[in-house]
Order: structure tokens, then sequence, then C-alpha cells
């Protein structure tokens, strides 16, 4: 069937140049790379800014008065830099696989439809929410903020779910090469869309809260410990542990769907070269093609058996199942997914820490080490959120859409990649460099507090 598939979608065209497959594939990598943790900051960074000012609401200490502001002011810095990054990744979309979109972008074009929708009504209310402190009547600009929160999630909510499509595309039917009878609501809430979107959004607290008490237990290591980065931290700390347990179950969720609906992959993430029954699974190792095995690390029998079928004697389908052309870099999936297991349990430990000492003493942990391990959690928390999207996405291959069209069917035939790739790169230079900029002046900014200085 696939087989088929592959050349009724040739057809369509005929065959184009694949000299530049592989620049291709690594500029989508790199706006991914630099998009996605600010869709992070978009889901869940205007929650937190809110919920600072519901505490000043209804306490009036000035104390989150001034945090809620400043949180906001790098609120719109991160949105100005995300519009750049996301209008460039769209681009890149037409730009870069233009069969693919041609050819499904009657399907999922809805989605992107209430994205741009949703992004314009977020922009709206960010600048009215930025600029109305002290110019709105207090409820009401807490109340503007909640359309930020709602556009936040909605936007990014259409984007997740065409990424569930392409993994599992429903809600069209293909004849002869031509995608008819297009049914957009069963294409948008597709079977993989559920777990990729909690997934996604536990993912944008734990990166939220960890990147923001980075910047605080830093400055409490340099002897910071007024009540303004106290409760900083106090509130980005209980944002990220409160998440993160909760993001281990839903891996587990997201695992077993990959088990029953995308086997190949499932057995990459293991590196199971043959079907088994009582499959176990290894910790590190590598995997190696022409054995199928995976030499060195740590073999737990029966373990993966158990984890993606909750039974230890399930049977496990293995990368024999499939063709070596329709088979993914074992090792970079592999290599992606554990370490971002292995993060996702360091960050999950180091949230109970401050959890069990905050129910046992009510207070933040005394320890240097800890603060030590929360600087360092902060940029590991994007390192698991970018080695998640690589097993996502490369995990996928060699197809763009699952079983339906290959990455190679839809890549762009035109001249020029590398000078494209060289511009994408000074530009996501530049906006780093104005990020930093905009950021650390707002971090130097004196902090005054009911009229009085509180810090740097």
């Amino acid at each position: 069937m696939s087989h088929a598939l592959w050349v009724a979608a040739s057809s369509l065209g005929g065959p184009v140049d694949q000299s530049y497959l592989l620049e291709a594939r690594q500029m989508q990598a790199l706006s991914f790379a630099v998009h996605i943790p600010l869709v992070c900051f978009g889901i869940a960074f205007p929650a937190m800014v809110l919920f600072v000012e519901g505490l000043y609401l209804r306490t009036g200490d000035p104390v989150y008065l001034t945090l809620a502001k400043r949180w906001s002011k790098v609120l719109i810095v991160l949105f100005a830099i995300g519009v750049v990054t996301g209008t460039l990744l769209s681009f890149e979309l037409g730009l870069l696989w233009p069969a693919f979109m041609a050819k499904f972008g009657g399907v999922f074009g809805e989605a992107f439809a209430l994205e741009g929708f949703s992004f314009f009504l977020e922009a709206i209310f960010i600048t009215i929410y930025v600029y109305g402190w002290d110019r709105l009547p207090r409820r009401v600009h807490f109340l503007s903020g909640i359309p930020i929160v709602i556009t936040g999630f909605a936007g990014s909510l259409t984007v997740i779910s065409v990424n569930g499509w392409m993994n599992n595309p429903v809600g069209f039917t293909l004849r002869h090469g031509t995608v008819s009878h297009v049914r957009p609501f069963a294409a948008l809430f597709n079977d993989n869309f559920w777990h990729e979107l909690v997934h996604m959004y536990v993912a944008g607290y734990v990166v939220a809260g960890f990147v923001v008490a980075g910047v605080y237990a830093r400055a409490w290591l340099r002897g910071r410990r007024d009540r303004y980065h106290r409760t900083a931290l106090v509130v980005a700390l209980s944002v990220a542990a409160l998440a993160t347990p909760v993001q281990v179950l839903v891996g587990d969720w997201a695992a077993r769907t990959v088990a029953e609906r995308q086997p190949t992959k499932l057995a990459a993430l293991e590196g199971l070269g043959r079907t088994t029954k009582g499959a176990a699974i290894h910790f590190a190792g590598i995997y190696e093609g022409k054995t199928g095995d995976v030499k060195g690390g740590i073999k737990i029998p029966r373990g993966l058996s158990l984890l993606a079928f909750h039974d230890p004697n399930a049977r496990v389908q293995g990368l024999d199942a499939v063709p070596r052309r329709d088979r993914p870099p074992v090792n970079v999936v592999r290599f992606s997914f554990q370490t971002m297991v292995a993060i996702g349990t360091g960050l999950a430990l180091l949230g109970f820490v401050y959890l069990g000492v905050w129910w046992r003493k009510g207070r933040l942990p005394g320890s240097a080490w800890f603060y030590r391990a929360v600087v360092v959690a902060a940029p590991l928390s994007v390192t698991a959120l970018i080695c998640g999207w690589v097993t996502t996405e490369v995990g996928r291959q060699p197809w763009i859409v699952y079983r339906v069209m290959r990455t190679s069917e839809a890549v762009t035939g035109a001249g020029g990649i590398p000078v494209g790739y060289g511009f994408l790169v000074a530009v996501y230079v530049a906006l780093g460099a104005v990020a930093a900029v905009m950021l650390r002046r707002i971090a130097r900014r004196p902090i005054e507090i009911a009229g009085a200085e509180a810090g740097s």
C-alpha cells in the first residue's frame, strides 16, 4: 500500500532535486529548536504572571505587584522574538516542503487559520496588558490578561494538532494521489493529538518554571535573598515541581500510544532489532544495525514489554518488521529519548526535594547545592524539551506524513538552500543578541517595592 501511495505522490510533479534534503532538514530542525522553547513560555508564562497579579489583588502585597510588572516586560520581549521565529517557521513549511503543503494543506489549513487568529488576539491583549499597568482599574487589568492565557493555549493547540496528524494522518481520502473528502475536525482532533497536547503543555510549565527559577537561584547564590527573590523562587519552583511528576505520567501514556500506533518508532526508541515476546529494555548502549542488538548499557529483562503494554510477556514489534528504508536513524532516536528520560527523572527528583522541604518546614531548601542544581536544571529542561521533539520527529522518519508521504518526496527542488541556511543562522544570532540585551536591561533595573529599593 505504501509503495502505491509513493508512486501516486511521485507522479504529481515528477522527481525533484534532493541535493539539499539534509540542509532542508537541518534548517527546519534549527527553527524548531529556537522556536519551541519560546512556545513553552507562550503556554505557561502568561499564567504565571497572571497568578502573581492575582496574589496581589487578593493580598495587596506590593511585592507581588512588582514581580508581575517585571515579568510582564519579559513576557512581551519573548513574545516579540517568538513572532519572528514563528513567522520564519511558517515560511519554511512552504519553501522547504512545497509538495507536502500543496498536497495536504487543505486537510490542516483550518488549524493554521485558527493559529493565526489566536496569534493576532494574543498580540492585542499582550499590548493592552503590558501598557495597561496603572492605566486600567486593577480588576479590569487582571481580566485583560486572561485572553493571553487562552490564546496562547489555543494557538499552540492547533499547531500541535497538525503534528499529531502527521503522526496519525486521518480525516481525508487519498485516491490515485489526490486528496479528497476532507474532514477537517477529524484531522484536527486525531487520536495522536491528545497525548501530544498534554505532553507539550505540561512541558511548557516544566520549562518555564525551571528557567525562571534558574535565574533567581543564580541571584540567590550571589546573596540576593530579599523577599522579592524569595517570592519569585517559590512561585517558579512550585510551578516546575508540580508539573514534573505529572509529566512522568503523561510520558507513560504517550509511550503506550506510540507502542500501539507507531511500533517502528518504539523499536527505534529501544533499539529492538527483532520482534520479541517479553522484550527487554536497555539503558544507554549503542544499537548495532548489522546484528540488530544493543551493545553495552544496562539490560532489564522484559522491561520494554512491561512499560509499553503493562504486560511483561507482551509481544513487541521490532525493526525487522519493516524494510531498512522505512526505519529511522535508531541511535539518534535512542539517544534523544534516553536523554529526555534521564533529565526528566532528575528534574522530578529536584522537584520532590523542594516540595518535601516546603511541606515539612514551610521554607526554601537551605543547601547551596540545591540552588546550584536549580541553575543547571534551567538549560537541562530546555535540552529535555528539544530531545523530546527530536524523538517525535526523527522517530517518524523517513515519513513526513506517517506511511503516506516520505520526507524526500516533500522537499523543495529549488536551489539556494545553503544561502538561505546561512541567512537563517544570521537572523537567529541577531535575535539572540537582541533578546539578551533586552532581558539584561530588565534584570539590571533596580527593584523598587513601595518606593524602597530592594536590590538589583
